[in-house]
């Protein structure tokens, strides 16, 4: 690292447009001048290339960037390694846009303004932790299950212009599992597979074989991924209808630093079941705003709907609430934002106290 102890530098803040191969990189001073502007590799070389530019501009302050959690994964990670604060720039300015046009320079600029003005303040995720192995196992574990998914549904596409006798055997088996262990028993005669008959069954079988291929896949990533989940939280999974996945993805869209949400209202907003105002005129009501990570909202959705069948006090609430003239969706939604306040909580003893 290249360190300038020269009072004459300025104390600048750095916005970074970032993409696959390249990030562009812009520096204003405190007054907001812009002081340089200049485009780097996206790869260890590039980031050292950029800290030795930087540190002939002033002393970086504060950096803005845009994409942390994907292009400019490895940059985040570089700046933190260093102590320094970086925030993460998720939306463009409209109004530069359609004034100034729109590049790669434009938009590096923009990113340190906004972190200048104040605009931009979310901290950038720590991608160096347990919850970011938590991502990359949850990653793997959906991409299985879309998979074992696709492949059920091609078994069952299959059986609709399968021969009379071979669908009609397999569908006697019941449900969706039985006909893969039947589908899997098949024995297709492979000098014949010109003929149909055959050929469904050589397809059921290896359709089959994948979805129970993948039924492992699944279980194996379930193992570490339960295990991770109770090393990282073993306070949230004590929580009332929370269980592995919806703690994993909780704790992902907290992040392993969660000093950077300063309450339990910034999650709930963060999960998108904060309160907005919807009145009008003699209508006065509430609903949750729809931004946010829509599979956080999804989890908390899902925890309510297993207190409503299981926990007694969740029922009660559910019926007061309801005797007070709410709909039953709009007292879910008091509900999601009462289990994000939960959430919050214990995940604080979990990543803060620990």
């Amino acid at each position: 690292m290249v360190t300038i102890i020269s009072d004459e530098l300025p104390r600048i803040v750095v916005g970074v447009d970032s993409h696959k191969e390249t990030h562009q990189a812009a520096v204003l001073d405190t007054t907001g001048a812009l002081l340089g502007n200049e485009r780097f590799a996206a790869s260890r070389a590039g980031y050292l290339e950029l800290e030795e530019w930087l540190a002939t501009l002033g002393t970086i302050d504060r950096v803005g960037i845009e994409c942390t959690g994907s292009y400019a994964a490895g940059l985040t990670r570089f700046f933190r390694e260093r102590q320094v604060d970086v925030f993460e720039v998720n939306t463009t300015h409209r109004a530069t846009r359609a004034r100034r046009g729109k590049d790669d320079a434009i938009d590096a600029e923009m990113a340190a303004r906004k972190v200048l003005s104040g605009e931009a303040r979310a901290r950038a995720k720590d991608t160096t932790g347990d919850i970011e192995s938590i991502r990359l196992l949850k990653l793997s574990r959906e991409s299985a299950i879309k998979a074992r998914t696709i492949a059920l549904l091609q078994i069952r596409d299959v059986l609709i212009t399968a021969p009379a006798e071979l669908r009609e055997w397999i569908e006697s088996a019941g449900g969706a599992r039985h006909r893969v262990n039947r589908a899997w028993a098949l024995r297709p005669d492979l000098e014949r597979l010109g003929e149909p008959l055959q050929a469904a069954k050589f397809a059921l079988r290896q359709l089959s074989r994948r979805v129970k291929f993948l039924d492992e896949e699944i279980a194996d990533v379930d193992r570490q991924l339960a295990a991770l989940v109770e090393r990282c939280a073993p306070h949230l999974l004590q929580c009332r209808g929370i269980g592995t996945q919806h703690a994993a993805q909780l704790l992902i869209t907290a992040g392993q630093n969660l000093e950077r949400l300063h309450s339990d209202g910034a999650f709930a907003r963060l999960c998108g079941v904060a309160p907005v105002p919807v009145s009008s005129g003699k209508t006065n009501r509430m609903r949750l705003h729809r931004g946010g990570d829509r599979q956080a909202n999804r989890a908390l959705h899902l925890i309510v709907i297993a207190r409503l069948r299981l926990d007694p006090r969740t029922q009660v609430y559910m019926a007061r609430r309801q005797a007070e003239g709410l709909s039953k969706m709009d007292a879910v939604r008091c509900l999601k934002r009462f289990v994000a306040r939960e959430v919050y909580n214990s995940l604080k003893l979990d990543l803060l106290e620990n």
